[in-house]
């Protein structure tokens, strides 16, 4: 705990055997106070490895539901154990475990009450190894979301964020889309409902073992991000009322 705040990790998790291990003994559990693992009926043996490792709450889902479907599920799982602070790491390592303090305190403190990892403040992207047509999409969608939107993140992509119990209750995100579009159905719904978000540099890391999606799937994220900011925009001006900011 930080502050008498109940903090949980959740870890959204499919083929993840070979990097959870490593991701688990990297969270600080001096604050940390529970772990929830989701996995997506991994065809690996990261249930397996997750009951090694003690992990208390793990949830296997009986069909694979899709990245955002994970999410629904880790959130739904932390706010039923009454957690006050909520972390999504992906057990993949992409993201280090070791920003969850700094993150953590920003909203335990009362600066914020979301908090994102950011791959684009630094330099550090392209040198983490980031694929360029991927860093130009991300700074591409940024700029057009942040125009329609009228906000200043310096992106929308990250999988590295903290909540406050609060925020998730003031959200519906359980109608999002159970793909990758849902991180950013999720940050239009937290501005939407008039939330602030804090970033802090996060280095990136790209290998064989992290997860990533391919081109066409890329390809189709990017158009339900832009579907998604121009819903944002409509609604903002009164044009029409999309599900997901109906609560």
């Amino acid at each position: 705990m930080i502050n008498s705040k109940k903090i949980v990790v959740v870890l959204p998790a499919y083929n993840a055997e070979k990097t959870l291990e490593k991701t688990y003994k990297e969270i600080p559990f001096d604050i940390v106070d529970e772990v929830i693992l989701v996995d997506d009926l991994s065809n690996d043996k990261t249930v397996k490895v997750g009951q090694e490792l003690g992990i208390k709450h793990i949830i296997r889902h009986q069909k694979n539901t899709g990245y955002g479907g994970n999410q629904k599920s880790c959130y739904n799982k932390a706010l039923e154990i009454n957690a006050d602070i909520v972390v999504m790491l992906h057990p993949d390592y992409q993201y280090t475990p070791k920003l969850l303090r700094s993150m953590c305190y920003l909203i335990a403190d009362g600066n914020y009450e979301v908090v994102i990892g950011s791959r684009i403040l630094g330099n550090g992207a392209l040198k983490g190894g980031m694929p360029l047509y991927k860093y130009v999409a991300n700074r591409f969608l940024t700029l057009s979301q942040n125009i329609l939107m009228w906000q200043k993140l310096s992106e929308y992509h990250t999988g590295y964020r903290a909540f406050t119990a609060n925020v998730l209750t003031s959200i519906n995100y359980n109608v999002n889309s159970d793909d990758f579009v849902f991180d950013n159905q999720m940050i239009a719904q937290i501005f939407k409902a008039g939330f602030e978000i804090a970033e802090i540099t996060c280095p990136t890391k790209y290998f064989e073992e992290a997860s990533s999606i391919n081109l066409r799937r890329s390809m189709k994220y990017g158009f339900g991000v832009l579907s998604v900011s121009f819903a944002y925009f409509f609604d903002k001006i009164g044009i029409a009322k999309p599900k997901i900011f109906r609560k």
